[in-house]
């Protein structure tokens, strides 16, 4: 009985969120978010997610240490969403539970916008300043625009492959997930039955 009453305080969505969330981050560290290759064979390879970032040219990884703290940065803050939320999920009904919430399931959330705003700024900062089309899905020809060349006169293009990986397609499940926690918390609280003992005044 006791073991039932507790599962019944236990929020399951949340803690699926949670638990989804840091395996989304253990995931995300190995595994990029996008992908983008340059060249057959690999001239250069961009690989992407919000707690990683790996720029390859020629076989050589290019680091800068703005984009490590960038990524520690979002491992840090999604690691924190992704505790907070199974702090709420096994307590729920306490006062401070909705702020544990407001914080935990933004996450995600934020980390996925922020995701395909970059990508998207990324094809718009690629195509107006340097001249080039870079796909965000699928293979490509990437067209090297002749200013850059010498003004040899002479067309050079390389064959390109851009693909959104299936980390990225876990991280719209794992928002989803919040969201739905988000909006189930309401009725939670709304449906709590007391928890003390409870005296009928009927004689």
């Amino acid at each position: 009985m006791l073991n039932k009453l507790s599962l019944n305080k236990i929020n399951i969505i949340a803690l699926i969120a949670g638990i989804s969330t840091l395996l989304l981050i253990a995931i995300s560290v190995f595994v990029p978010w996008w992908q983008f290759i340059i060249g057959k064979p690999t001239v250069a390879q961009i690989s992407f997610s919000p707690v990683n970032f790996n720029f390859t040219l020629l076989g050589t990884s290019m680091a800068t240490p703005l984009i490590w703290a960038t990524n520690l940065a979002c491992f840090l803050t999604l690691a924190s969403g992704g505790i907070i939320m199974l702090i709420y999920s096994l307590k729920p009904n306490k006062s401070y539970s909705k702020k544990l919430l407001g914080f935990g399931y933004k996450q995600p959330v934020v980390a996925v916008i922020l995701f395909v705003i970059e990508l998207i700024a990324l094809t718009i900062v690629a195509s107006s300043v340097a001249g080039f089309n870079v796909p965000l899905q699928g293979a490509g020809v990437l067209q090297i625009p002749q200013s850059m060349t010498q003004g040899s006169g002479v067309n050079v293009s390389v064959n390109v492959i851009a693909a959104l990986e299936w980390p990225f397609y876990f991280a719209i499940i794992v928002a989803g997930l919040c969201i739905t926690t988000r909006l189930y918390q309401p009725k939670k609280l709304t449906t709590m039955e007391p928890s003390g003992p409870f005296v009928s005044m009927n004689n």
